[in-house]
């Protein structure tokens, strides 16, 4: 009885307590969904809910190892999430204003035109990989989104140029000075050509991919960004999104993937 009437006996500040963890714990899955560590995570919330479960049942030796291994399990933890602790601080530290410009979106009426051409041209940036993927032409676009890459831009040449398909094959042929490395679009401006990302070297990828490849999943994996990569090998183009390879069917997909993925 006792029980039921600390559950009846719930304040505002308590229920306030509830939706705040509740978010929490939303934001946590929703940085963690499509990794490895997901699974990871809903392991951790099982053994925890083990835990209370035996705690509430009152038995003892159970309850002295779950809450042993919760315990000790911290610092464990620390190690195994590190990737994603390191992008939830970046998240939380970011000064991009992308989170404050959709939440204007619904006061879009108000802007000049010039402010609503901020959309990132996703067809010529695709159209443009798929152009330089038949002439086998390199190539390593990251596309920023909530996580601010300006630690990044200092690695290479800070521009301010206009998202065009004309501009993404400039930059990358072959003969032009800006072709190394990659470059890094911000809201339908290449924001910095020539930067150098770091590079993954722990998972393993198949050797057809170099470095550009590395590349891409180390700066997704580290970042929330986006990553296009086209092999100069083979002239595949790959997406890259936390981390991992995504599979897509054509270029219409790819091109649907990656604009779903800015909004």
């Amino acid at each position: 009885m006792e029980i039921f009437k600390n559950i009846l006996s719930f304040s505002i500040i308590d229920v306030i307590d509830v939706i705040l963890v509740a978010l929490l714990l939303y934001y946590v899955y929703k940085l963690i969904k499509g990794t490895v560590a997901i699974n990871i995570f809903i392991g951790i919330i099982i053994i925890y809910l083990v835990w209370k479960l035996t705690e509430f049942l009152n038995m003892q030796l159970l309850t002295s190892i779950f809450g042993g291994f919760i315990k000790v399990g911290i610092i464990a933890l620390i190690v195994v999430f590190q990737p994603e602790i390191r992008k939830f601080l970046l998240m939380v530290g970011s000064t991009n204003l992308n989170r404050r410009k959709q939440f204007f979106k619904p006061f879009s009426f108000l802007k000049t035109e010039n402010e609503l051409e901020t959309e990132t041209d996703i067809s010529s940036i695709v159209s443009a990989c798929n152009k330089m993927s038949q002439s086998k032409t390199g190539a390593l676009i990251v596309f920023e989104r909530n996580n601010n890459l300006d630690f990044l831009t200092s690695s290479g040449d800070e521009m301010n140029i206009k998202v065009t398909q004309p501009i993404i094959e400039s930059i990358f042929f072959k003969n032009s000075p800006l072709h190394d490395g990659a470059i890094i679009v911000s809201d339908n401006i290449v924001k910095a050509t020539r930067v150098v990302l770091p590079v993954n070297n722990d998972k393993a990828i198949p050797k057809r991919f170099g470095l550009r490849h590395r590349a891409a999943i180390g700066v997704t994996e580290k970042t929330d960004a986006l990553a296009l990569a086209v092999s100069e090998e083979t002239g595949q183009i790959s997406y890259f999104k936390d981390g991992e390879f995504v599979v897509y069917q054509d270029v219409k997909q790819l091109e649907n993937l990656i604009r779903k993925d800015l909004s």
